[in-house]
């Protein structure tokens, strides 16, 4: 993340509505950018002034009347100013509290609730597994827990995962390659227990997520980006793996060509 990306996530991040990796990435930026964390500051403590003294109204009872008919299975609170049914006591999708209909609006919240129709989407399931996967590897790199076993002996780090997960993972030794094996570690991602095999390439580092999948057949290689990170998929008879690093596309697809050719043989 550079100065730009970090002055325009910056508003995202005081409101609390980054994800996981964008906020890691963003707070490892304002660790080391004293301008930008100044700016950071400078902006959080604007925000916190503006909470504090703004001015409140209440809403008109015409309009507190509309928004409660314009709700599914909407029932009016039995005397004014009362918290409202339980069904919408919570929140509503889009993050707006019945509290802000029934207690006060400010003049900007009226506006947006009464002007703006807002769209819901949901997620794939497939960005999730992809999000899941790029938090797993920077939570490795920044909890110092890279590896549950350190090991460049791929006969110490295979059978580490035998009993601990339904899947004993091809563990190729790559090191005349130019990608030593550093070790293995237990995951969880894309809600499943997953094997995370540890490589080097140079400075980078390659985090190999292999789950069991018995309908498994081999496919292509498929790569993606997401967060400055490069993921690459495939399948081989009996499981699936995951590549995810920083390494440029060239020498991920070079390392997964070694890996598959070597725990094919």
């Amino acid at each position: 993340m550079d100065c730009r990306d970090a002055r325009r996530l910056t508003d995202a991040g005081i409101d609390g509505e980054l994800d996981l990796v964008t906020q890691l990435a963003l707070d490892t930026h304002l660790a080391g950018c004293e301008a930008c964390r100044a700016a950071h500051q400078a902006r959080t403590a604007l925000v916190r002034r503006v909470h504090a003294g703004a001015e409140r109204f209440t809403a008109p009872e015409d309009l507190r009347q509309r928004l409660r008919a314009s709700l599914p299975d909407a029932e009016a609170p039995a005397e004014p100013g009362a918290a409202g049914p339980p069904a919408l006591r919570r929140r509503w999708p889009w993050g707006v509290p019945w509290a802000w209909l029934t207690g006060g609006l400010s003049l900007a919240s009226a506006a947006l609730a009464v002007g703006l129709t807002l769209l819901v989407v949901l997620p794939d399931r497939g960005d999730d597994l992809v999000q899941d996967l790029v938090a797993a590897h920077v939570r490795s790199l920044m909890a110092d827990h890279l590896t549950d076993v350190a090991s460049s002996d791929r006969h110490t780090v295979k059978p580490w995962f035998n009993g601990r997960i339904d899947l004993s993972p091809p563990v190729p030794d790559l090191a005349e390659h130019g990608f030593p094996l550093v070790g293995g570690r237990l995951d969880y991602v894309g809600e499943r227990p997953a094997a995370a095999l540890v490589y080097r390439r140079n400075r980078h580092v390659i985090n190999l997520f292999v789950w069991a999948d018995p309908n498994a057949k081999p496919e292509a290689p498929r790569l993606q980006a997401q967060h400055g990170y490069n993921l690459l998929r495939w399948a081989q008879p009996g499981f699936t793996v995951w590549a995810v690093t920083d390494l440029n596309r060239s020498e991920l697809e070079d390392f997964q060509r070694l890996w598959s050719q070597a725990s094919a043989s």
